[in-house]
């Protein structure tokens, strides 16, 4: 879909030019803006490059098992459907750990290998899961401590004060994270099966099949 939409902004502006008279306009704004994307793709590596090292410094330093082990209990509570030290929850704590650095980079390959490892878990592989729905949720707004990517971005483009945004950044994913985790809660209770009726003329027994909560534990 945002394949098509792209499609039709370049149609309609090369249309548009095209009527108008202006297609060296459009030709050399189609130039500038891949210079600018060359630009700031150079600009951005210096910055990445020196993250992943303190990445790795604090990996090899033991920092991000901590990370990792004070991130536990929270990933349980909003992962509950996930059978505990399933390496989908290793990869899951990786990329929350990635995000809160403002590493998008980085983190997308742990999400990608979180949601292959949850997709084994998925009994129906057409349709997503709840833990994958809250893992993308998360994802998306995920708080972030230092938005790494965006201090290079403004340096690349001279920034005076490139890291200023850190205040607005924390608050503005705070509340980002507040509202995923309240409408995946929320959907969550919503999908609950209701409870199982027992057959009607017969009496309930302990033979019934096991019923499914939300999350997809057993209950």
């Amino acid at each position: 879909m945002v394949n098509w939409i792209w499609l039709f902004f370049i149609v309609v502006s090369v249309v548009v030019a095209a009527i108008t008279g202006k297609m060296d306009t459009v030709t050399q704004a189609a130039f500038e803006g891949a210079k600018s994307g060359v630009t700031v793709s150079f600009g951005l590596i210096s910055i990445m490059v020196f993250w992943l090292g303190m990445m790795r410094i604090a990996e090899d330093a033991g920092l991000l098992k901590k990370l990792a082990r004070m991130l536990r209990p929270i990933v349980r509570w909003l992962f509950p459907d996930i059978p505990k030290d399933h390496p989908a929850i290793g990869y899951i704590m990786s990329n929350l750990s990635a995000n809160l650095f403002g590493l998008g980079n980085a983190a997308t390959p742990m999400g990608i290998k979180a949601m292959q490892e949850l997709q084994k878990l998925n009994p129906n592989k057409d349709t997503a899961t709840p833990a994958m729905c809250t893992l993308l949720a998360l994802n998306t707004s995920s708080i972030t401590i230092i938005p790494t990517t965006l201090i290079a971005i403004r340096m690349n483009y001279g920034s005076a004060n490139p890291a200023e945004i850190i205040g607005t950044t924390i608050a503005a994913t705070i509340v980002a994270t507040a509202a995923a985790i309240a409408a995946d809660r929320w959907y969550r209770n919503r999908s609950k099966l209701p409870p199982l009726a027992p057959p009607t003329g017969k009496t309930r027994n302990n033979t019934l099949p096991a019923q499914t909560s939300g999350g997809g534990e057993l209950v």
